[in-house]
Order: C-alpha cells, then sequence, then structure tokens
C-alpha cells in the first residue's frame, strides 16, 4: 500500500452515504460497536476477524475470483483480472468492491493488506514469483521428463521434493539451471508462479463456475408433500408430549461431564418407537427451549414451562420448537457418532458455528426449488458453491433429516407449512390437521389402532396404559405388562383400565387383555420399595428368597433385613428400575407404608438454562444502520477538529458563549467531563438552556441530549 496514491481509509472516505450504507447491511459486524471514524472503519474492516466473517458469506465464484487477484500486482485493472479469469468477472468485482475487500485506486484496484494473508501465502496453488528470468522458449528442447515434472506441480502445490538437490536427475538439475525450478533447501524445489501461469496459459484455475449448480431430484407433487408433513408435524409434537411426561414419570440422571447417558436414550427410543437419533434430537429440541432441564440433584425433568407449551395449539407448539431449530448452534447429528468420543445429548460439547446459516440455505434452497426431493449430492454440491467455508456434507444430511422428522419438509419436498414459516406468513397448520377422534379399535393381538389423531385427553389416557408401535394416518397401540404396569403406577386399577377401554374401544375386548390386566393389577404392588436409602418388602417370603437369589439383580447388593424385609444402598428409583428389568412389579410406598398409587407430577425446581448458543450476526435494519452513519459521519467532522484542544473557558464565559451559539444556530465543539473526571469532545447543535442544564442535539447519536453545565470545560466552534 505504500506505492498507492489512495489509502483504504481515504477510500472509504470517498464513498457515499448509500455504499456505506450497502457496506453495512453486507457486513453487520462493522458496526457492533459503531466505529468512532472513518479510520477506525477501515481498521476494523481490514481486521482478521471482520476478513474470516466476510469471506464465510462469499460464495464460490466470488471467492475464486478474489483469489486470482490475489496473484496479481497492485493496482489491478479490471481487464487484467478478466485476462486471468474470465470475462463474467465484472459483477463478483463489483460485489468484492462494496464488501469493501477491494478499494478503488483510480481506475484499478487494490487489495486491503490483511486479505492476502486471509487468501494464503500460495494462492490457487501458486507459488512465489522467481527473481530469476526465465525462458520459455527453452521448453521445447527440454530433456525427457522435464516437462511431465512440472506438470506434476503445475495446478499446486508448488513445492516437490528430491532426495538431494546437488545430485538430482537430470531433468530436474535441468530445470533448477534454467530457473523452472528454484532450490528450497538441500530436499524442496519451488515452481516459480510465472512458470505455472505460462503452463496454465494464463489462467488462474482450470474453471470458473459463475453460477450455481442446478438443484436435481425427484419430482413430488405440493399435495402429496404436505400430507406427508401434517402427518410429521402431528408426530413430532407427539414425540415431545410424549417424552417430557415419560421424563416426569421415569427421570433419567445426567452423567457426571453433563447430558444423557447411552443407556437412558436408549431406553427413552424404545418408549417412543423411535431410533436413537431421533430420541436426542427431540430432547435437544426441549432442552434449548427450557422445557426441560438438568435439576439441582442431576435429574432431568420438565419444567413448568412444558405445562405452559402443552396448553397451546399443535401449530404453537410446532412453531416454537421449530423456530428454536433454525437459531440454534447445537448440532444433534453429532450425539452418539463413533468419532466424536460419544457426544451426549443435553451435552456442553454440541456447539457448532455457522450451523444456523447452513439451515437456512439449505431451506431457501428448497423454497427456491418447490415439488423437488433433491439428492444429496445435488444439494451439496450447491451449498459448496454457496457456502464454500461452511459446507459440511454431514451436517447437510443430518440438517434434512431433521427437517423431515420437524415436518418441514413431507417426502423430502419443502412442505407449504415451511413456505409460510420462511415467508413470516400464516402456516395453516390447524386447518390441515385431520380432525381428531375419540375412539380406538381393539385387536386380539393385544393391540389397538387410532384410525385418526385421538383427543389431546384421550391421546395422553391411552399413553399412560400403551405404547405407540407405529404412526400415521393411523396410529397403532401396544398393550403389555410394563404399560399396563405404568398406568396402575398412576393410579388407575385394573378394574379402571378395563372399564376405560371397554368404553373407548368400538371392538370388544378380547380375553387374553382382560386376562393380561387382571394378571399384573395381581401382582402389582405385592412389593413394595421404600428409601432406607432403600428398602424392599413383600408379604410372600417365597418371593422374597427368589429375589434374594437372583443373579440378575446381584449388583444391588440386597441384605436380608427380616423374613419379609430386604435393604439396599441404592436409590429407591433404581432400585424400582432394577427390579422391573428383571421381571417383576414393585409399587412404591411412602413412610408410612401406604402404597403411592398417584404419584404427583414431577417438575424441575431449577430454573430453566438453555445451552450457550453460537449467535450469528443478521443484517441490522435500516433504522440501526442509519443511526450508525450518523455517528459515523459525527465521528469523522470531530475527529478533524482533535489536533485543537477545546480552550478551557469560565463558567460565565461559557454561559455567554452557549447563548451566542445558540442564537446564531450554529454547531459548536464541547470539552465535556464524565462523572469519572475524563473530558471528551462533543460535536453538537445547541438548541436551549434550562436550569444549569444545555439541551442539544449530539452529532455522536443524532439524539437530543442534556449537558451538565459545571460539566462543560470549553466551548469553540465547529469549523
Amino acid at each position: 500500500m505504500s506505492n498507492s496514491t489512495t489509502s483504504f481509509t481515504e477510500e472509504l472516505r470517498n464513498r457515499s452515504d448509500d455504499e456505506i450504507k450497502a457496506l453495512f447491511t453486507l457486513r453487520p459486524d462493522l458496526i457492533s460497536p459503531v466505529p468512532t471514524d472513518l479510520m477506525a472503519l477501515a481498521a476494523r474492516a481490514n481486521s482478521a476477524p471482520s476478513l474470516l466473517r466476510a469471506r464465510e458469506g462469499l460464495d464460490r465464484f466470488r471467492l475464486d475470483i478474489l483469489t486470482a487477484i490475489c496473484t496479481l500486482e497492485e493496482p489491478v485493472s479490471l481487464h487484467q483480472i478478466m485476462s486471468v479469469t474470465t470475462s463474467e468477472a465484472i459483477g463478483a468485482v463489483n460485489s468484492l468492491w462494496e464488501l469493501a475487500l477491494l478499494y478503488r485506486d483510480g481506475e484499478r484496484y487494490r487489495i486491503p493488506t490483511n486479505v492476502r494473508t486471509l487468501i494464503g501465502e500460495n494462492p490457487a496453488g501458486l507459488g512465489a514469483k522467481s527473481q530469476k528470468p526465465v525462458d520459455f522458449a527453452l521448453l521445447e528442447a527440454a530433456p525427457k521428463g522435464a516437462v511431465e515434472t512440472l506438470q506434476k506441480m503445475v495446478w499446486g502445490p508448488p513445492k516437490g521434493q528430491v532426495a538431494d538437490v546437488k545430485k538430482a536427475p537430470p531433468a530436474i538439475k535441468w530445470l533448477l539451471e534454467q530457473n523452472f525450478l528454484i532450490p528450497f533447501d538441500s530436499q524442496t524445489v519451488l515452481l516459480p508462479r510465472e512458470v505455472a501461469m505460462h503452463l496454465r496459459e494464463g489462467k488462474v484455475f482450470k474453471s470458473l463456475q459463475p453460477t450455481q449448480p442446478e438443484v436435481v431430484g425427484v419430482a413430488r407433487k405440493q399435495k402429496a408433500a404436505d400430507l406427508a408433513a401434517i402427518a410429521n408435524i402431528s408426530t413430532f409434537v407427539r414425540w415431545a408430549e410424549e417424552l417430557g411426561h415419560n421424563w416426569s414419570d421415569e427421570p433419567p440422571t445426567a452423567l457426571r461431564s453433563g447430558g444423557v447417558g447411552v443407556r437412558d436414550l436408549k431406553r427413552t427410543a424404545e418408549h417412543l418407537g423411535i431410533s436413537e437419533p431421533c430420541a436426542a434430537f427431540v430432547a435437544e429440541l426441549l432442552y434449548i427451549g427450557g422445557l426441560i432441564v438438568i435439576d439441582t440433584d442431576d435429574q432431568i425433568l420438565p419444567t413448568s414451562a412444558f405445562d405452559l407449551w402443552l396448553t397451546k395449539s399443535i401449530e404453537e407448539q410446532w412453531h416454537a420448537l421449530t423456530s428454536l431449530w433454525l437459531e440454534t448452534s447445537r448440532v444433534s447429528g453429532l450425539i452418539g457418532k463413533a468419532d466424536t468420543k460419544n457426544i451426549a445429548a443435553l451435552g456442553p460439547e454440541l456447539d457448532r458455528g455457522g450451523v444456523s446459516t447452513l439451515k437456512k440455505a439449505v431451506l431457501r434452497l428448497l423454497l427456491e426449488h418447490p415439488e423437488i426431493d433433491p439428492t444429496l449430492d445435488s444439494i451439496t454440491a450447491t451449498i459448496a458453491w454457496l457456502l464454500p467455508s461452511r459446507v459440511n456434507r454431514d451436517y447437510i444430511e443430518w440438517i434434512l433429516r431433521e427437517a423431515e422428522w420437524l415436518g418441514l419438509t413431507g417426502q423430502g419436498a419443502l412442505s407449504s407449512f415451511a413456505s409460510a414459516l420462511l415467508r413470516q406468513e400464516e402456516l395453516g397448520i390447524e386447518a390441515a390437521l385431520p380432525k381428531p377422534v375419540d375412539h380406538i379399535l381393539i385387536q386380539a393381538d393385544n393391540s389397538a389402532i387410532a384410525p385418526g389423531p385421538l383427543t389431546l385427553e384421550l391421546a395422553n389416557a391411552i399413553g399412560t396404559i400403551a405404547d405407540i408401535e407405529s404412526r400415521g394416518g393411523a396410529s397403532v397401540y401396544r398393550f403389555s405388562e410394563a404399560s399396563i404396569r405404568r398406568g396402575l403406577d398412576h393410579g388407575q386399577t385394573g378394574d379402571q383400565i378395563k372399564d376405560f377401554l371397554k368404553k373407548i374401544s368400538k371392538t370388544p375386548m378380547p380375553q387374553p387383555l382382560e386376562y393380561l390386566i387382571g394378571d399384573v393389577a395381581k401382582r402389582h404392588g405385592r412389593l413394595r420399595v421404600g428409601s432406607t436409602n432403600s428398602y424392599l418388602r413383600c408379604e410372600d417370603e417365597g418371593l422374597i428368597q427368589e429375589i434374594l437369589h437372583d443373579k440378575r439383580i446381584d449388583h444391588l447388593r440386597l441384605r436380608k433385613l427380616a423374613p419379609q424385609v430386604l435393604i439396599c444402598d441404592g436409590e429407591s428409583n433404581e432400585l424400582m428400575r432394577v427390579l422391573r428389568d428383571a421381571g417383576y412389579l414393585p409399587a412404591a410406598e411412602n413412610a408410612t407404608g401406604v402404597l403411592i398409587s398417584a404419584p404427583t407430577v414431577r417438575r424441575a425446581k431449577a430454573r430453566p438454562k438453555p445451552p450457550r448458543v453460537i449467535a450469528e450476526l443478521t443484517s441490522p435494519g435500516e433504522t440501526l444502520i442509519a443511526a450508525a452513519l450518523r455517528a459515523l459521519r459525527a465521528g469523522e467532522r470531530a475527529s478533524s477538529h482533535k489536533p485543537r484542544e477545546v480552550p478551557r473557558t469560565t463558567a460565565n464565559e461559557t454561559v455567554d458563549l452557549l447563548h451566542q451559539y445558540i442564537e446564531e444556530r450554529a454547531s459548536l465543539t464541547i470539552g465535556y467531563a464524565d462523572t469519572n473526571g475524563g473530558v471528551s469532545n462533543r460535536l453538537i447543535d445547541p438548541l436551549s438552556i434550562s436550569l444549569g442544564t444545555l439541551v442539544a442535539r449530539d452529532h455522536a447519536t443524532g439524539e437530543i441530549t442534556h449537558f451538565r453545565i459545571p460539566r462543560i470545560t470549553g466551548v469553540s466552534p465547529a469549523n
């Protein structure tokens, strides 16, 4: 930049207000906080963190054009840029200038200092320039293997290895002698930039792609996609409800490092009838939304916010969870992957920068290509062009999978509900949901079919005594010993369960199901578990002996306290879980020995502490940009007066001068002391004086401000 007739700061100073506003829109980090003047703006725009953010927003074509410019000597003309790239580079150059990744020096362009560092020392695989002349005509008479050696290095990296430069093979020795290669050390040779560009026929890249690749896939009808999506929406909301209720009844215990253990996640997935990655995803969204939390005793429980969420309509519930998914930086797809050292759901290791931007980019592509279920290769290639710095095939695959679970897509194509969400329009989910039904059809194999979505009251009731086996237009519920036991734990009797099923079923209850309910109800509660840490008692001494000698539960270290009582050091919840896994049916009792048949709803005592989310900068609004520009221009004017200090004036002189400038309606600079005694210069338009206070418009903020006159150290004209 030392040879430049125009510096980066000067070029920014010459830009119009509209051009500066465009820069703030494209690079919002430049006004967070607002720079004091244009010199500070230039320094920030040329800083490594800001340049890194700007590069992450470049598509492949603009990044390639910027890389190509870094291979040229400054200043560069538009003709030079096009000669080493393509004639379609004009639009990219203008865009790079708007982003302040290039700046103008007359009719030519220069690059801010740190941009070259950002691109790297070998842009596009090109090495440094040679300090010695190179005669390309000699290549016509090059010895065998010489040209082939150069071709191996021409597209980078521009380094080659030899056993010993001084004892190099004849072809390499000739290339070194004729300056087609440069010795770097005893075992390394370098290909000069001029030689590589000659062999590349004057082009920096083999090929350039000015436009994004086409998204291809399987065609879908919008109606079919919406039908699939509305089923997914209903199902996902039901998963979230079931998980919250299940963790209220049987809360997992958080790992010491934070998060849900593998065993608890597997149990939850089996209860919901879904895969473990899907269960982890559901838990993550509830956790991010503060609907579940790791409590003070390390148990993972729903919060009171979960109860509020349950009272909302399905559309409101879905919108709340989906909006969180769009913004979160947590990647649930990492949970349980073999190469990620078993990262746990709800754990602290899931944050990844740029994920929210990637999600929105994928959904925008689907929005631009309606009625298409894109192939993973196609959408990955397009994202690789749009966001080359952030593309990750695994992340894209997980985003598409999660979008399908959420109902943002149906059969892989974007749903009308997702389109409305992205455009901030009415979602229309409630109107699309099928009418709820108030009955089931019990089958002979201990299953029941719900011919449509059940009413909320019926769904909650049936969910306590049966497990969902499959979902769709019609859901299938399965009755089992464990599900009936769960209903008994919730305070129902065997007769109440039978009466309830007879009432809501359009088909008669089969005899095997009646026998199952009766058998479980008869056995339920014969064992009683309480807290000593824990004890177990049973009037059937034979059953006590059976448990005491059961090898499957040896690790509990049960000890016989009396003929009908066993004790152990484990917690009562853990004792109940192990006994149930072993096929026993214990029930809990309170300190007085009364059976706890209707456990209260468990909620976390701790306040929700949603995990940290890596915030991503978004384009600021017009009002904020206008205020930032006003402050920047005011700071620039103030900085131009900094060499001349505001002279100190007495209190009487200050008041007289202020009255004079108010009458003249002229701008002035005042010295103003803060509460810590520091004095700063403020450029203002004085308006009035009242009760020892000056009312003026501060140029830095554009707002009317009150200045205490005793704190004004001096007054001087603004110019």
